[in-house]
């Protein structure tokens, strides 16, 4: 089944990619596509900035565990 569809949406050629950029143009208008590639580049920025910090969240505990558990030297000099 997966093999099919991906024969279905399988490779797009230039007279696809023809086809389908007319489309847009019809149903949008020339005017109304750079409005929806804005739109479509803060969703792409948004999208990698959550990314960013889900990253930074998984890598924060390890960071500080590391701190907390090995290089932390207890002060036995106070009397």
């Amino acid at each position: 089944m997966l093999n099919t569809i991906l024969l279905l949406f399988g490779t797009f050629g230039t007279g696809e990619i023809i086809i389908i950029v007319f489309v847009v143009l019809l149903l949008f208008g020339g005017k109304k596509i750079p409005e929806l590639m804005k739109g479509l580049g803060k969703g792409v920025r948004s999208f990698k900035q959550g990314m960013n910090e889900i990253e930074e969240e998984i890598k924060k505990p390890a960071d500080d565990e590391k701190a907390s558990t090995g290089n932390v030297m207890p002060d036995n000099d106070k009397k």
